[in-house]
Order: structure tokens, then sequence, then C-alpha cells
């Protein structure tokens, strides 16, 4: 149930000289703060070579061209963040179904809203969401689309005799309160300025979420049960 795609992501295999993957390691590091500040469209091969110390020429040995770096650049940060934060993190296949979902939203959220070298994915993936470029498909197939079938096997167990449709939705719902803070965060901080994203609040939040989703969803069950019960 938690194997994910994410490990088998096709990768070009890097040149075995040692400097060759060293510029390449560079290029990738700084493509993914280049990138998550200026958006695919407004970054330059130019400045992303400059800023790694690399010749441009470096671009098309490596990674064919820009696109070819930028959807490198996500399979990279991606692999980073997943490896970092799992969406099993700290449970097994003996838990529960509410353990499972708390260790999904708290890995997400955790992922999201990370600091550092690990942060690009977060901003990376939230253009992605309002600038959708040529590696969107990618990203579902290889990323978006396991770990949703993840949750979506979670909130089956949860309630297992719902119809496809509602599981789906209720998956998706829980994936939109996550990162709805994510998205609307420079509101959120207008509104509320006090309210500081450290790692115990971001806790917190995991909790609050999981918590209002499951009461949706034994809600949502016996809705479904009375609407059966009605019709019948």
């Amino acid at each position: 149930m938690f194997n994910l795609a994410y490990d088998q992501m096709p990768m070009k295999p890097p040149a075995t000289d040692p400097e060759n993957v060293k510029t390449r390691q560079r290029l990738l590091e700084v493509a993914g703060a280049v990138f998550a500040e200026q958006g695919f469209k407004n970054a330059t091969v130019r400045e992303i070579c400059k800023r790694a110390d690399a010749n441009v020429a470096a671009i098309n040995y490596h990674f064919g061209d820009k696109q070819g770096l930028y959807s490198e650049t996500l399979r990279y940060w991606v692999r980073e963040s997943l490896a970092k934060y799992p969406p099993n993190m700290g449970i097994n296949e003996s838990s529960t179904p509410q353990q499972k979902l708390f260790a999904y939203v708290r890995s997400f959220f955790w992922r999201i809203f990370d600091e550092g070298r690990p942060s690009w994915y977060g901003k990376l993936m939230a253009r992605e969401m309002i600038e959708p470029t040529h590696a969107l498909d990618e990203c579902a197939t290889e990323t978006m689309r396991p770990i949703t079938e993840l949750l979506r096997q979670i909130v089956r167990e949860l309630m297992p005799d719902a119809g496809e449709e509602l599981v789906r939705r209720t998956a998706l719902s829980i994936v939109g309160q996550i990162v709805f803070y994510h998205h609307c965060r420079p509101a959120i901080d207008k509104i509320y300025p006090d309210v500081c994203y450290t790692r115990d609040e971001i806790d917190k939040l995991a909790e609050h979420v999981t918590q209002f989703s499951l009461a949706a969803m034994k809600n949502l069950k016996m809705n479904e049960k009375r609407s059966q019960m009605e019709g019948s």
C-alpha cells in the first residue's frame, strides 16, 4: 500500500565524470531556487548557469534544453521532499486508518511549509498549479496520482461502504484543506498576522484537518445510509 511510484521516477543517468556530476547537481539545486522565485517563463538559462557557475552548454549536455531542465528539477525536488517527509512517516501496515490519515496530512503540511532547500518543492508546485507548464502531465502521472491514490485508499478504509465518487470527493476535500493554507498564505498572514507556522503550529493544523475530516466522513456515512433507507 505504501509503495509510491516516486521511487521509480525516470531520471536521465548522470555523466560519470565527477566534475560533470557536480555540475549537474549544482544546476538542479540552483534551478529549484530560480524556478520557484520566477516561474518557468521568466527564469532564464543564463541566470541559472551564472548562479551555478556553469557554462550555458551544460544545460544542453545534461538536460537537453530549458524544458528538460525544468522537468528534471521538479522530479529532483519532489524526490527530496518526499524522502524527507514521506506520506507514511511514522506508521506501518498495522496502524489504524485514523493514524494513517494523520500521518498523510501532517507530512503534506511539512512538505509545503518546510524551510530551507526542500521548501522549493512547495513553491514549485504552487507555481505549477497557477501557471501550468509542459511538466504538469508528468507531475500528475509520476507524483500526484500515486500520492492521491494513497489518500484514496486511506479514505476507503475509513468509508468502506461509500461509493467511489464520494471517496474521490472526500480525498480531494482533504487535500483542499491543506493546500488552502499554502496558496492563501499571503491573505491569511494579513488577516491573522500573529500566526507563525512553527513545527508545533503545523502539527496542530494537521490534527485539526484530520479531526475535521474524520467528523465529516462520519457525517457523510450517516447521510448516505439515510439516503439508502429513504430510497428503499
